[in-house]
């Protein structure tokens, strides 16, 4: 991990990524990179300014949101060099797309807002989009991250071949931390592995990548969603980390409403890799 993005628009939940990815980048001497999209007003819009700003509404327009970004900056980063920040006149999803690419980032920071449907309206959307579509990993975060120090790591996973390259990721991801990593797999009525069966599946998985400090868990519930939140609460789990594909967000173990419903309902930081 060496270049961290934080998408931040002023918000609450934007801060609480920032505090996270200040926890986070100290931890792993990553460089962050804050960006900001800009949304014009109406009238500057309007007044045919397009990508010159030499009318002077735009100019200060543009002045102040740099004021205010820079600010950001110095309040949760103070003055660390590793520290940059960029503005894009984009909307929020094709902006962090851009970004990612032209830049080399290689791990997403986003703060989400709560469980309201004008909420989900207003961001939902886009960070659903990312989380979808990243080829990077994107660790998604309603709470503040100011006392961010993980303890139990949770990885939820059907532990198939395909899901190797995800669970590689992961452990780069964990070996920055001295945290137990507990591996996941959720038993329904509709899916049902007998524990002997799944336990030498899981070993089997793992056996090539020298774990330590870690537990094999095979957690019953009536649903998966049910299963995961149960459990990472029950353990009082610091991450939700899951496997992706480009379809529904989050595994091929989940189907579009699950992964959304998800989402909403823990507020602990969930990591994801596409697969």
């Amino acid at each position: 991990m060496k270049k961290i993005l934080v998408p931040i628009d002023f918000s609450k939940p934007s801060e609480h990524a920032s505090k996270l990815a200040a926890k986070i980048s100290k931890k792993t001497d990553s460089e962050v990179h804050l960006l900001h999209m800009v949304e014009l007003p109406t009238g500057v819009i309007d007044m045919g300014v397009g990508n010159n700003f030499s009318i002077p509404e735009s100019m200060l327009y543009i002045r102040k949101v740099r004021e205010r970004l820079l600010d950001y900056k110095l309040r949760y980063f103070s003055n660390d060099e590793n520290v940059k920040y960029a503005i894009l006149f984009k909307n929020p999803y094709d902006g962090i797309c851009d970004y990612v690419k032209k830049n080399d980032i290689d791990f997403i920071i986003m703060g989400a807002k709560g469980h309201t449907p004008l909420e989900e309206i207003l961001i939902g959307s886009n960070t659903e989009k990312v989380v979808r579509t990243s080829e990077v990993p994107v660790l998604v975060t309603k709470k503040n991250g100011e006392n961010f120090s993980p303890k139990n790591l949770v990885f939820a996973s059907s532990f198939k071949p395909e899901k190797n390259q995800a669970f590689e990721r992961f452990l780069e991801f964990a070996r920055n931390f001295d945290s137990t990593i507990h591996l996941l797999k959720i038993n329904t009525p509709q899916k049902f592995e007998d524990s002997q069966h799944t336990n030498e599946r899981i070993q089997n998985f793992i056996n090539k990548y020298g774990l330590k400090n870690y537990s094999i868990n095979i957690y019953n519930d009536s649903s998966i969603e049910k299963g995961i939140l149960n459990f990472s609460n029950k353990i009082n789990a610091d991450i939700i980390a899951l496997a992706t594909h480009g379809r529904s967000g989050l595994s091929h173990i989940f189907n579009g409403s699950i992964t959304k419903h998800l989402a909403k309902k823990s507020i602990k930081p969930m990591l994801t890799f596409k697969v």
